[in-house]
């Protein structure tokens, strides 16, 4: 990890920032340039992905690199609803909750068009966020890492995800997340499911997840992706989108759930290629952590995405 890059480091963040959205305390932050730049550029929103202890510090590696490749857009950094520094009501948080707060967000927060950067099984947050907000504040879209095809088409049923909710709701599975965020947990899963190179799975990583699940509350975002509230046919959503998408994969990327077991990481692309309207992609290095275990080469992709974004926006 670079110690310091481009005048901010992992040891100063920036400052932590709070709004109210229906009565909920929601955290924060944004990174600038450090230099005053003569021409605008687009925002970026990140969207950090959800599981055990993980929030907005997903992104710890992401900003500072931004910045150090000599990129210039402001970036938008939340906790969603029930992670990080934000509230965590004991409820079932679905796609659409994590939408509104988002849309809330950009409206009265950040108050102009964004490119919304989402990593993994987010994506249908940044789905339905685009299907509730004025189309024209978002101006593109980058997933890092998406779920296999196959379950972005495959609901899970309405009983089972309240069965498997029920359960983890109850003692049994707030013992299971006491388990869960045991150290040896969390580096067993990373290696085995998250990235391509054990080396990756660090003090750093292992210690930010340690320290965001600490608050046992943090059980309930986690809870609620595992019952599957997110997941539905999106494909008539996908062929909606009709800004422009960059989708990253992994030349080792894989699939958590049986649904997507088996799927190449080219026939994923070609997947989302086929149905997204305005789609581009590419495979680089790594596996499902992209912008967290590949960070300089993530920047590098995405980049030229983004000034074509811009571009476009001029004419």
């Amino acid at each position: 990890m670079v110690s310091e890059m481009a005048g901010q480091t992992i040891s100063n963040l920036p400052e932590t920032q709070f709004y109210e959205w229906q009565n909920h305390g929601c955290a924060y932050e944004v990174w600038t340039a450090p230099e005053p730049q003569e021409e605008h550029t687009t925002p970026l929103l990140l969207i950090h992905p959800i599981g055990v202890g993980l929030s907005r510090r997903f992104w710890d590696r992401f900003c500072p690199e931004w910045f150090a490749a000599g990129r210039s857009n402001t970036i938008y950094n939340p906790d969603l609803l029930g992670c990080g520094e934000s509230d965590m009501p004991h409820q079932a948080y679905r796609s659409e909750v994590w939408a509104e707060q988002l849309q809330h967000f950009i409206q009265t927060i950040v108050q102009e068009p964004v490119i919304v950067v989402v990593q993994g099984a987010l994506f249908p947050v940044a789905i339905s966020l685009f299907q509730r907000i004025e189309s024209s504040l978002i101006r593109g879209m980058i997933l890092a890492g998406p779920p296999a095809w196959k379950i972005m088409i495959t609901p899970t049923a309405d009983w089972k995800q309240q069965l498997t909710w029920k359960f983890l709701s109850s003692p049994a599975g707030k013992a299971f997340y006491r388990y869960a965020r045991r150290r040896n947990f969390l580096r067993s899963f990373s290696d085995r499911q998250l990235f391509a190179a054990t080396a990756e799975v660090d003090n750093q990583w292992l210690d930010t997840l340690e320290a965001g699940a600490k608050n046992p509350d943090s059980r309930y975002a986690v809870f609620s992706f595992l019952a599957g509230f997110w997941r539905q046919n999106y494909a008539i959503d996908i062929a909606n989108l009709n800004v422009p998408v960059l989708v990253v994969i992994g030349e080792e990327a894989s699939s958590i759930s049986r649904t997507g077991k088996g799927e190449p990481p080219e026939q994923r692309l070609g997947d989302y290629l086929q149905h997204l309207p305005r789609g581009q992609g590419m495979e680089i290095s790594g596996r499902n952590v992209l912008p967290y275990e590949s960070t300089p080469t993530f920047v590098t992709a995405i980049t030229p995405f983004i000034r074509q974004v811009e571009s476009r926006k001029k004419i």
